[in-house]
């Protein structure tokens, strides 16, 4: 039985919920979707994962160490290790005193001028349960013993990989939530640097313990890593990618889980192909739901309709929703992907009532714009420094010439901004490795914020350029404020 055009807007609304992110809601045994590209990043010889904001990082870190998540995982990806696996928190979001430093008890430990070595060495080994190192209740006091029996660190490291080898387990230690070691950009870049040295040795030196560090692009920068074979943590990193099919993938099994909507979820899943159970009560979607454009288009069309107006001159959903909310490098967060259907589903419910599918064509477009001022917060929390440099361009269509850019920075006096900024480690943790000129460009267009056309003329990506209130010909129009 095909769901009605209310019933999509109610299984939509259920199924996407309210806003949020996955430091308040814990990944679900029901909804965990496995994108295929994720594998390399699951494999635990995968020390570095990087990505942006929104990508997974933060999911997986959390299903790693959920029993029932880490076996889909698993049988999904074919990575047996993974069910062996007992994976613990070393770093995250979540306040755990008992487990790891929390903000407040990292800054006394570095205004004390302990060694960030020491401070990981503290948490790897509470990680993996030291009696003596758990007993003990204030991180000061666990450096304090294990700096008074220096031998005691590698004795310990020793004794649980001969344990876990043993038994045929292997133990994962998880990081995450780096950008909150520190507000001081030095002090930050010390740990993360301490931090990959110390996972590097458990590479290199055990064979059933190994660390995996879940890390902005921004924060793994490999000219920066100088310490012996920072190659081998370089040459097996990966990276948390969506492509398009995996977003509408994701929607789908959204869909076809919504415990709260059970009925509407069935009635999607019998008009949608042949799902499979799982005990637990999860349903996989059918691989063609997963993998095949065109399936994935005509049931997106389903609910959004053929064309992104009267007719094909504006272009199909299922092309335009991703096309209009990648950035510069070709990705598309599904955080902001998801919140975009979900303003179009509110607006057409509010504004487009009678329209004939759920998703009216201009509520998509609003969705996008909802999206673009989301991704353009995000960028400006974790990087301050880009709003300083797309400011300067408030009021402009791309695309743009460079020499034009870049006397809009020197009107504005971004160059002497940026260093003030570089200069107030309070508040930036990562600045812009130039100031200014022809290098700043190319870091813009390197984090995806720009892009450069074949004629040399410089653009912005609809999820950065709507909400900085850059124009474009025929694009998305800006947000009206």
């Amino acid at each position: 039985m095909t769901l009605g055009v209310e019933e999509y807007r109610d299984l939509l609304r259920t199924a996407l919920g309210p806003a949020g992110d996955a430091g308040t809601q814990p990944p679900d045994f029901r909804t965990l979707f496995t994108p295929g590209s994720h594998r390399m990043a699951l494999d635990p010889d995968a020390t570095v994962v990087r990505g942006g904001r929104g990508v997974g990082k933060t999911v997986w870190f959390k299903a790693l160490q959920n029993d029932q998540l880490r076996t889909v995982a698993a049988s999904t990806y074919q990575l047996g290790r993974l069910t062996s696996a007992r994976a613990v928190a070393g770093y995250g979001e979540e306040l755990r005193p008992d487990d790891y430093p929390g903000p407040a008890a990292l800054k006394g430990l570095l205004a004390a001028r302990v060694a960030p070595s020491d401070i990981w060495a503290a948490v790897l080994l509470t990680a993996l349960d030291v009696p003596v190192v758990r007993a003990i209740s204030r991180w000061s006091d666990r450096v304090q013993w294990l700096q008074n029996n220096p031998d005691e660190f590698d004795r310990a490291i020793g004794s649980a990989d001969q344990v876990a080898a043993g038994s045929g387990q292997l133990v994962l230690v998880l990081f995450d939530a780096l950008d909150r070691l520190s507000g001081e950009r030095r002090e930050a870049e010390k740990l993360i640097d301490s931090l990959l040295r110390l996972a590097l040795d458990l590479r290199t030196r055990t064979r059933s313990l190994r660390a995996k560090i879940f890390i902005r692009h921004d924060m793994f920068v490999t000219e920066q890593l100088q310490f012996r074979d920072a190659s081998k943590l370089i040459a097996t990193a990966a990276d948390l990618t969506w492509t398009a099919t995996d977003l509408f993938g994701l929607l789908y099994q959204l869909m076809g889980n919504a415990a709260s909507a059970e009925q509407l979820s069935e009635q999607f899943r019998g008009d949608s192909g042949d799902w499979n159970f799982q005990d637990g009560g999860r349903y996989t979607p059918p691989r063609a739901l997963v993998g095949d454009q065109a399936h994935q288009r005509l049931e997106f069309e389903k609910m959004a309709g053929s064309y992104m107006g009267t007719d094909h001159r504006k272009g199909r959903p299922y092309t335009w929703l991703p096309n209009h909310l990648i950035d510069g490098v070709g990705q598309v967060s599904p955080r902001s992907f998801l919140s975009a259907i979900r303003r179009a589903n509110d607006v057409t419910s509010q504004e487009y009532a009678a329209h004939v599918t759920a998703l009216h064509w201009d509520a998509i477009r609003r969705g996008v714009q909802l999206a673009s001022q989301t991704r353009v917060a995000e960028v400006q929390e974790d990087l301050p420094w880009i709003g300083a440099a797309v400011n300067p361009l408030r009021g402009l269509q791309v695309p743009i010439e460079e020499p034009e850019v870049l006397s809009r920075w020197d009107d504005d006096g971004l160059a002497e901004r940026l260093r003030s900024l570089n200069d107030d480690t309070e508040e930036v943790r990562t600045g812009p490795r130039s100031v200014g000129g022809h290098a700043l460009v190319e870091e813009l267009r390197e984090l995806g914020v720009m892009t450069r056309r074949v004629d040399g003329r410089l653009d912005l990506p609809d999820i950065y350029r709507i909400a900085f209130n850059v124009g474009r010909k025929g694009g998305v129009p800006r947000i009206k404020h």
